[in-house]
């Protein structure tokens, strides 16, 4: 006997984690809720490092098996100061469209006869009285987290952001820092298909503030920053998609679940976009929910801790890096100031997981070339 299972919210967690529980268990009903039309999604691509997809290779390669035929790849990361680009190795990524992403989970998902229902707001409440699991996969602003008790907390970085396309394609995922009349700038920037590429603008709350874009129309942001960044763009335009400056949320729930309801992704937890983990943690949270299901015969009330107790120690150490990172970002005036070498080194170290010892073995041209510039 299957389980009676509804998802709110159709992101990656929400598809991934319908998909898996149909396919591994037909008898299950699963519907999964999605307030927006087929076809919405804001943003453009979507980023994967080649460490981070090893979950999705290993844990399902059926599932991998579908999507890397429509992801770019590339083997170095380039980061830009000013006029200096230095390459550093062995840092190899992977990245699709974000519409792209979801259309092929959209597709697995009827492979199996997942029921999805789309411009469709369901009051959570109501659903989780009716059946067997409610899986709050719905994103930062959650209506299951704000009906049940989750302990959570939100916050906000200081920095603001502007997430654009731009049909500039770049070789490598790259960080290109700036010094513009306004302050100090960098671009996330990197190719999601053969003709476009993800461009997330960041700057520091000081550089917002002079540069006047709480007072800019949506054109004048975009001409403001292509000027910023037009030695990358090549005279290209940015590409609005719902693009807003915003401040980054921190949302962390202390409690996963309760009774049948259990949240997933942005939902659960935000990891800051620059380490390029959000996507990867929300399918690993699926993933790790339907083995939890599967490992306890589908009793909701044994599989929620089970869960829980096996992605939180993974997940807490990922989004103490992100936070870390994005700490970093916030002082990116003071550390651009340093000799572009010592700028990337400092760069490439940021989190703390990653040594000088370390970055010898996965980059080491990159370091060959740094301890030449120090002895210079």
């Amino acid at each position: 006997m299957g389980l009676d299972a509804a998802v709110i919210g159709g992101g990656p967690a929400g598809l991934y984690f319908g998909y898996l529980l149909k396919r591994r268990s037909p008898a299950s009903r699963v519907r999964v809720y999605e307030q927006n039309p087929p076809g919405a999604t804001f943003g453009f691509g979507v980023v994967f490092s080649d460490r981070a997809l090893e979950f999705l290779r290993e844990g399902d390669p059926e599932t991998f098996a579908c999507l890397d035929p429509h992801m770019e790849a590339w083997s170095d990361l380039t980061v830009v100061l000013d006029d200096a680009a230095l390459p550093v190795d062995g840092n190899g990524f992977a990245a699709i469209g974000r519409l792209a992403l979801l259309d092929l989970l959209q597709g697995l998902c009827a492979s199996v006869g997942v029921e999805t229902a789309f411009a469709q707001r369901v009051p959570a409440d109501r659903l989780g009285a009716e059946v067997d699991l409610l899986v709050g996969a719905d994103g930062v602003n959650s209506s299951v987290r704000e009906t049940r008790r989750f302990a959570t907390t939100i916050s906000e970085r200081s920095n603001r952001f502007v997430w654009y396309g731009t049909g500039k394609t770049f070789e490598t995922l790259s960080l290109t820092f700036r010094h513009g009349v306004d302050g100090v700038y960098v671009a996330h920037h990197y190719r999601y298909s053969p003709t476009m590429s993800t461009f997330i603008v960041e700057c520091d709350a000081a550089t917002w503030d002079r540069a006047g874009f709480a007072g800019m129309s949506d054109a004048e942001s975009r001409a403001h920053c292509e000027a910023v960044f037009a030695p990358d763009l090549d005279g290209r335009p940015l590409i609005s998609n719902k693009s807003v400056w915003r401040r980054f949320p921190v949302v962390w729930n202390d409690r996963w679940s309760d009774g049948n309801r259990v949240l997933l992704g942005d939902a659960l937890r935000t990891c800051h976009f620059s380490i390029g983990s959000g996507t990867r943690l929300a399918m690993e949270d699926a993933l790790a929910l339907d083995r939890a299901l599967a490992d306890t015969g589908g009793d909701v009330a044994a599989a929620l801790p089970l869960f829980e107790a096996a992605r939180r120690p993974p997940v807490e150490k990922i989004v103490a890096a992100a936070n870390v990172s994005a700490a970093w970002y916030e002082r990116m005036a003071e550390t651009m100031a340093q000799p572009a070498w010592e700028f990337v080194r400092d760069y490439m170290t940021r989190t703390g997981r990653v040594g000088d010892s370390r970055l010898r073995r996965i980059a080491p041209r990159f370091m060959a070339a740094y301890e030449a510039a120090r002895g210079r």
